[in-house]
């Protein structure tokens, strides 16, 4: 029963550390015209890997130089801030196929494809993006079965890569 109230404390320092690093990542990166999706943290205490994913809130491709200029500015701030108590490494990704769904206008930008939806209290669902409003999403599943999900608390992504930049 410790060990659980101890890795139960632990998990909330570490969601708590993940928000902190999030609200630092966007006031540095938002000014800039980009969208943090998701920041991740990944390893123990010899190493670290911060792992960030951005957006471009013009729509448009996230390039390698936008990652470099991302993971300078950032790195700046957390070298003046110092949020994080051990070693890490920082890295930078653009949304790729499993690309984070958090607003309504992700889940336009990608209707056709297949999605993965989690609602706590609802549960979860795959299928293809077919609706979007501005307060719920619709997915088709495999075998034609809709489901609407409520975007408030919604944890989803795409499980398949677009063949085109949407």
């Amino acid at each position: 029963m410790k060990a659980r109230a101890v890795r139960t404390a632990l998990e909330r320092r570490v969601r708590w550390v993940i928000a902190d690093i999030t609200e630092i990542v966007k006031s540095v990166l938002e000014p800039l015209g980009y969208e943090v999706l998701e920041v991740q943290m990944n390893g123990g205490k010899q190493s670290t890997t911060v792992l960030i994913r951005i957006d471009k809130f013009d729509e448009t491709p996230v390039a390698t130089a936008d990652l470099e200029r991302s993971s300078r500015v950032v790195s700046l701030e957390f070298d003046r801030l110092d949020p994080i108590e051990s070693a890490y490494r920082l890295e930078f990704e653009s949304p790729g196929g499993k690309r984070p769904l958090l607003r309504a206008r992700h889940f336009e930008r990608m209707l056709g494809l297949k999605a993965k939806v989690k609602v706590a209290g609802v549960g979860g669902f795959v299928g293809k993006i077919v609706d979007v409003t501005a307060e719920t999403v619709t997915l088709e599943g495999d075998k034609e079965e809709r489901r609407t999900f409520p975007l408030a608390g919604i944890d989803a992504h795409l499980t398949e890569f677009p063949d085109r930049h949407r």
